[in-house]
């Protein structure tokens, strides 16, 4: 998340992500200064953009699937000079320091964004991906795998003011990190991996809790009481009375390899039974109206103006 703002980066070109925190508060840049975040990238050999196309790039990163307010940028001239939107406020010296920061060179472009650390890193995620089609840098035949570990076992919720489970609560943790789990879950790594090729998740997978006291203490801090623990997943618990085995697995989207390998963005062409945009699935016509008698057997009830049967 640090380098590329993303968990499924791609890895076909670096253009890696830098924190400029601490290099640019603390001048008088009201955008800067009131930022949790401020994180840039370098795309090399840009810094003959027009001022046309950072105006698309400032476009791009405001629109609301990405969500930035703004876009700073930076052009470190072939001839060494230094020009920013943000001239107003740093002296040719101190925007020195910034591309020295990011290991920018003359002739290279400086894009940068400002905010809440946790959506400013997928911003930059989304920016360097449109650099890098820009650039002609995510080429089709060329694959790039790595797998992703030490996933976070969970996440804070701000509005419910409680931690969820960011795979599933049946992921094991860590066995060195359950110390932390009733004092510091946050910190707590999930025993979990996913295999990722060129930006796209292939595969994804977890080590399962198999012990009972650590399947208990995962439902503890994820909010459950021992009653509703066992009201709702009491099959589980019993069940690892009689023992249960270290096991774990991993499931692939077999139709995205098939895509990727064809040179597709999209699996439409290549999943088995292909939706339309409205969902739905023209070789079974589905969804499909239900008949009263299927109904009556769930012993269910369409409610709705029109809709009653």
């Amino acid at each position: 998340m640090e380098f590329y703002g993303s968990d499924k980066p791609d890895l076909r070109f670096r253009m890696k992500i830098t924190d400029l925190t601490e290099t640019v508060k603390g001048h008088g840049f009201g955008v800067f200064d009131s930022a949790e975040y401020i994180g840039g990238i370098c795309a090399s050999g840009c810094s003959e953009y027009s001022r046309k196309q950072i105006d698309e790039l400032t476009e791009f990163v405001r629109k609301p699937q990405i969500g930035a307010k703004g876009l700073v940028y930076l052009r470190y001239a072939a001839d060494g000079s230094l020009k920013s939107s943000a001239d107003k406020f740093y002296s040719p010296e101190q925007l020195k320091k910034w591309a020295e920061r990011m290991g920018a060179c003359p002739g290279d472009l400086l894009l940068i964004l400002a905010g809440d650390r946790r959506k400013t890193l997928p911003a930059l995620s989304e920016l360097r991906l449109e650099m890098g089609n820009r650039l002609n840098l995510r080429t089709k035949d060329v694959f790039v795998p790595l797998w992703v570990v030490d996933f976070p076992l969970l996440e804070w919720d701000e509005e419910t003011s409680r931690y969820y489970a960011m795979h599933h609560p049946f992921t094991s943790p860590k066995p060195e990190d359950i110390t932390l789990m009733e004092n510091d879950p946050g910190k707590v790594r999930a025993n979990a991996y996913d295999l990722v090729i060129n930006g796209v998740e292939i595969g994804g997978g977890s080590v399962r809790i198999h012990d009972s006291d650590i399947q208990k203490l995962m439902f503890k801090v994820l909010g459950f009481t021992d009653e509703e623990a066992y009201e709702q997943f009491g099959f589980l618990l019993n069940a690892f009375k009689y023992g249960a085995p270290p096991h774990g697995g991993i499931a692939f989207g077999f139709d995205r390899w098939v895509a990727m390998f064809g040179g597709q963005d999209s699996i439409r062409d290549f999943i088995a039974f292909p939706k339309n945009n409205s969902g739905r699935d023209v070789m079974l016509d589905t969804p499909s109206e239900i008949s009263g008698k299927q109904l009556g057997e769930l012993n269910l009830v369409i409610k709705g103006k029109g809709l009653e049967k």
